[in-house]
């Protein structure tokens, strides 16, 4: 294996130097939140002497395992890409960027996955940067954490806190990974003052979250929500503080425990053998942001409504089989799809910043699923050949033209391929 060595604020970094591209694997972006740094704000990520290996993807936050068939056969039963270990210490990021450093710098992609809040990573087998280098533009992944350890909201946390926030360490890890991509990602060939936070499902709901944060103001250049974004399209971006604290109290039930101190030293893996029990209760999701006057001080539906989201750049979209369509109808009258549409509508009445809506309609070969929630990804991260599925030339044609479109985006705000930006004259692009 070819490496490289590049110097960043905590140390040297020793990747993998892939012909005409470099993957930094397991790059640590904050401190690891165990013991009393549990249900905590991230704290800034501890230096080191010497090199540093970063060959290797780093475990991934406590969590279920996938055993629901259809998704565990799509994206986690392939031996050829293991699911990591799990383990607390889990706040760790993955770039892949061009080995030529080109002057001014590449605009850089930071993905934050999906999985409800509770459940995924940044190395799944469907994320890939290699076809993102390939195009010019740096690719940033990254875990957080999910679940309870990411989204408990108590008011004893409340009160802890210095800044009186509570239900967002997992928002809070992300907004430290971007903070970290600003002041490091120059070392790796990238312009921190061009970066696209783009998600998927939860990973939209966390760009919408982070999109309407007061404490990401002037750091993100422009933004892609799949399959999650928009204005109120059932998904409810995020919860009151009184609902969050129902939720903290059952968890804290379902542990059999009364004080915070007690939480803290419960083994981690209680904490998510609880789970089915709490969604017994919870109904819909369990987890989400929370209006805590701090990360959110409003919810984001709201903050569309005010006028008070990022004024930059937005593409949003979803898939034709995507959650909330209707059993029998087209996929364009789901809650999913007008939200999208919403928010686009919203942003050209108040903003001159385009706002690009597309319609991902292409019904994936090897079964009945059609365009299901999260079939996208394959395509958008150029990875088709990890693919269990019989993917044709047409498959890779569209793989090919999304990644074109999506890079284009980073790169100058227009995707480019005659997709024009939303307006009542105009359409939303169908991808198919």
């Amino acid at each position: 294996m070819n490496t490289k060595q590049i110097k960043i604020e905590q140390g040297i970094l020793e990747g993998e130097l892939a012909g005409s591209y470099m993957i930094f694997r397991g790059v640590p972006y904050a401190k690891a939140p165990v013991n009393d740094l549990r249900f905590k704000a991230p704290r800034p990520a501890e230096s080191w002497d010497g090199v540093r290996p970063a060959l290797e993807f780093a475990p991934i936050c406590p969590q279920p395992v996938i055993k629901d068939g259809f998704y565990d056969k799509e994206f986690y039963t392939d031996p050829a890409y293991p699911v990591p270990a799990q383990s607390e210490d889990c706040l760790y990021l993955n770039i892949w960027a061009p080995s030529e450093v080109k002057r001014g710098g590449c605009p850089v992609a930071l993905w934050i996955h999906g999985g409800a809040f509770d459940h995924g990573f940044g190395s799944e087998m469907e994320f890939d940067g290699a076809a993102y280098a390939a195009r010019g533009v740096i690719l940033v992944t990254i875990n957080y954490r999910v679940g309870v350890f990411g989204f408990l909201a108590l008011e004893d946390l409340r009160r802890e806190d210095v800044n009186k926030s509570t239900g967002n360490w997992g928002i809070l890890d992300q907004i430290a990974a971007l903070r970290w991509v600003r002041r490091n990602i120059e070392a790796f060939g990238g312009d921190p003052d061009r970066i696209t936070v783009f998600g998927q499902s939860a990973g939209a709901m966390s760009v919408q979250t982070l999109i309407s944060s007061p404490l990401t103001r002037g750091m993100i250049h422009s933004a892609i929500m799949q399959s999650g974004g928009g204005y109120k399209n059932g998904l409810a971006g995020a919860q009151e503080l009184p609902d969050a604290y129902a939720t903290g109290k059952k968890i804290m039930e379902l542990c059999g425990v009364r004080y915070l101190r007690e939480l803290r030293n419960i083994p981690a893996e209680k904490l998510v053998e609880i789970l089915p029990d709490l969604y017994k209760e919870t109904q819909g999701l369990a987890f989400k942001p929370v209006v805590d006057d701090w990360v959110l001080e409003e919810g984001t539906d709201s903050a569309l409504e005010n006028d008070r989201i990022h004024d930059i750049p937005y593409m949003i979209g979803c898939t034709a089989d995507d959650i909330f369509k209707p059993e029998g109808e087209d996929g364009r009258n789901s809650a999913l799809y007008k939200g999208c549409a919403d928010f686009a509508e919203m942003r050209t009445r108040v903003s001159d910043q385009p706002v690009y809506v597309y319609y991902f309609a292409k019904r994936l070969p090897g079964d009945e699923a059609g365009a299901f929630h999260s079939s996208e990804l394959w395509y958008m991260f150029g990875t088709l050949d990890r693919s269990w599925r019989p993917m044709n030339r047409r498959d890779f044609i569209l793989s090919r033209t999304m990644l074109d479109m999506w890079t284009d985006f980073m790169k100058k705000a227009d995707p480019g391929n005659g997709w024009r930006p939303y307006s009542k004259e105009s359409f939303i692009r169908t991808l198919m």
